[in-house]
């Protein structure tokens, strides 16, 4: 898959892969997603925890939506789910309104005559008219994606869910078994003791 020219000349492009390190199309992805993510809400970028991110994934993607959409990590609201799916959620806290986008299933597999000259290509058998098929399916295949917009990779579905509570601040207290401060609501209590959860194994094991 070829990035078009014009999504890689965008400023707000350049943003996220300056914090991404790199340009891929994972990266677009979460670009595409978190822009149509937006629009579905008439949102703009969270300043705080307005917005809410839900990922599927840990791929790419998730850094070009925290960059657009102000979800973060470390804002609180940006949730990740251990899934593996292309699949993102994204609430509003103001309207309450919620969407899913889900990549289509296919939209990143070539066709098959563009599978198999990159086959050849790869084996080292490819002539240089396929090379240049190749490189014009490629490019055609991507422009008219590209073309469609966002929605053209994803699924829209509209989505009701129970908002999760704002990221709360607790103080810290000593884990009972190696002596750091660890958030008091993430001990967990073993008879009149508390530990950390890297400890809990070694003292209940």
């Amino acid at each position: 898959m070829i990035i078009p020219q014009h999504i890689l000349d965008r400023e707000d492009y350049k943003a996220c892969a300056v914090f991404h390190g790199h340009v891929c199309m994972g990266l677009t992805l979460g670009y595409m997603a978190a822009k149509l993510g937006l629009q579905q809400l008439a949102e703009k970028r969270a300043a705080d925890e307005e917005l809410i991110c839900i990922a599927e994934t840990d791929a790419c993607g998730c850094d070009a939506i925290q960059v657009l959409t102000g979800c973060t990590f470390g804002k609180g609201n940006f949730i990740y789910r251990d899934i593996g799916k292309m699949a993102f959620t994204f609430v509003s806290r103001t309207s309450g309104a919620g969407v899913r986008l889900a990549m289509k299933q296919g939209v990143m597999t070539p066709p098959a005559a563009e599978q198999q000259l990159l086959e050849k290509i790869r084996s080292g058998s490819a002539s240089k008219e396929d090379i240049k098929s190749y490189e014009k399916m490629g490019e055609e295949r991507s422009q008219a994606l590209f073309n469609g917009g966002p929605e053209a990779f994803f699924i829209v579905e509209e989505v009701t869910i129970a908002l999760p509570q704002k990221a709360r601040m607790a103080p810290s207290k000593l884990c009972d078994n190696c002596g750091e401060p660890v958030m008091q609501t993430k001990l967990q209590a073993v008879g009149d003791k508390q530990f950390c959860r890297d400890c809990l194994g070694q003292v209940s094991g």
